[in-house]
């Protein structure tokens, strides 16, 4: 154990958002002293279009940081490790001097569907090589794009750097970066968890343009003197952890950090993480094939576009945005009458395309089997149900990978809905518990890598299962009312592709 963490160290999370900055402090019991969000906005200056100023990520950071100073500025002043997590896949453009050259093209930008194909003609086994199939989300595709419309930025890049790496490069002035964000810029070879020269060379890039690599729970880096002057910590050495992308990050959070553990993620997207001890790849199905941010460990990860979006959408087009709770009461009043579930309508929640298994931007939203007789009720109970069963498919995707998960935890949102984590359950056969900290999320997970950079202890120790509070068990009956449904789900996407040609 370091000098601070033996001192009664306390430990910052950060967690480098879409739509905000969310910082914790813990001690070294894994208390939450503190917590603070900071709201980021999101620019579309054209059509598929997602870009974000870099330096709104570091003045959040700074107003996060002064936040939790406020709220417990003794305990702060014991800061003794700093663990960071962050939205993937967004492209940081930066020159000589390490000034950011553009906006940063973020993970839900769609522009870059041509470079997708042309990095796979350029390197005719790129699926092989990254593990996973070329997306315009992915960062390597954005670099082409900015080569061919921006060459004059694209000539002056000298580094390239994810989000929370340019958190990083503001908090000690390296450049580096870990394996479970990495991942995600089909740049890396996963299973050696090193930089790959060919997926580089194929976007125009060489090792020279990237940061220097470290495992998750590493040291990364110091809190650079300036900085620490700022926040009151001058002369105090605080070491940086290697951090995490943010499922990664939310996992460790939960403690799943072995093969077989995994977890359910129902924010605004949904996301099934599942960890292995080898890398196992499947991109024709769109499974994303990353490292973990632990040594020695990687995941599977099916991820869906819109979940709790889904069930926002619909509320909002029935007036319903600021009653959602009292919405989905009432689809679960529906959902216990056997004939509601067998009659109601089927919905397709690609409302925003989709990612696993389909990999097609174009899917869209449906529903199906609509009668005069359906209310708000039959819409809200369709609209849920058909996210469980995006899950489910997403899990037929891993289990097909040989990932499966055999114990699972639900983080996010919609996890606050008894009645949604139960039909998760039915549909995708999981028991899936819900810890009683369901909203600690990513930051927190980043704040245990910063404990583990700083030797505040081991993974046994650090990385625990936090108290469930519940338990979301597979219901045989439910079960066999929603089998004839969900493959009409499916059916319904194959009908809907077709009729598009």
């Amino acid at each position: 154990m370091s000098d601070n963490a033996s001192a009664g160290g306390v430990f910052l999370g950060l967690d480098i958002g879409t739509s905000s900055i969310k910082a914790v402090l813990i001690d070294e019991g894994q208390t939450l002293l503190a917590e603070v969000s900071i709201p980021l906005s999101l620019s579309r200056p054209r059509p598929l279009w997602s870009e974000q100023d870099p330096a709104d990520w570091a003045n959040g950071v700074q107003e996060a940081v002064a936040g939790i100073r406020r709220n417990r500025p003794e305990a702060f002043a014991r800061l003794s490790g700093i663990g960071l997590s962050g939205q993937m896949h967004g492209a940081v453009l930066l020159d000589g001097a390490d000034k950011v050259l553009r906006p940063a093209i973020l993970w839900n930008d769609g522009r870059s569907f041509a470079e997708c194909a042309e990095l796979e003609r350029r390197l005719p086994n790129f699926r092989q090589r990254a593990g996973n199939i070329a997306m315009p989300g992915f960062t390597a595709p954005k670099l082409l794009w900015v080569a061919q419309h921006e060459p004059d930025v694209f000539k002056a890049t000298r580094r390239v750097l994810l989000p929370k790496d340019y958190v990083r490069l503001t908090l000690s002035g390296e450049h580096v970066s870990e394996m479970s964000d990495a991942s995600g810029t089909l740049w890396l070879d996963i299973a050696r968890r090193r930089w790959d020269d060919d997926l580089l060379g194929a976007t125009g890039l060489s090792i020279a343009n990237m940061p220097r690599l470290v495992e998750g729970s590493a040291l990364s880096a110091n809190l650079s003197p300036a900085i620490a002057s700022q926040w009151g910590l001058a002369g105090r050495t605080v070491p940086i952890a290697g951090g995490a992308g943010d499922n990664a990050a939310a996992a460790v959070g939960v403690g799943a950090v072995a093969a077989g553990q995994g977890l359910v993620s129902l924010g605004t997207s949904g996301v099934i993480f599942a960890v292995t001890d080898r890398f196992a790849a499947l991109p024709e199905r769109t499974l994303h094939a990353f490292c973990h941010a632990l040594p020695g460990r990687w995941h599977g990860m099916a991820v869906m576009l819109s979940a709790a979006a889904s069930l926002a959408w619909i509320a909002g087009i029935l007036g319903r945005k600021g009653d959602i709770d009292r919405l989905v009461a009432e689809a679960e009043a529906f959902a216990r009458s056997a004939d509601n579930v067998a009659s109601a309508p089927v919905f397709l929640p690609y409302l925003s395309g989709e990612r696993t298994p389909y990999n097609d931007p174009a899917a869209t939203g449906l529903f199906a089997g609509l009668r005069a007789e359906h209310g708000a009720d039959a819409l809200a109970f369709a609209v849920m149900e058909g996210v469980a069963f995006s899950f489910a498919d997403g899990l037929d995707v891993i289990d097909a990978a040989g990932a499966k998960p055999t114990s699972t935890m639900i983080v996010g949102g919609g996890a606050r809905s008894v009645f949604w984590g139960h039909m998760i359950a039915d549909a995708t056969g999981l028991t899936i518990d819900l810890a009683e900290s369901a909203d600690a999320g990513a930051a927190m997970g980043a704040a245990r890598l910063a404990m583990l950079a700083a030797g505040a202890g081991d993974e046994a120790t650090i990385c625990t299962r936090p108290a469930v509070s519940r338990s979301f068990t597979p219901h045989a009956d439910r079960a066999a009312l929603s089998g004839p449904r969900l493959r009409r789900y499916r059916a319904l996407y194959q009908a809907e592709k077709a009729a598009r040609g």
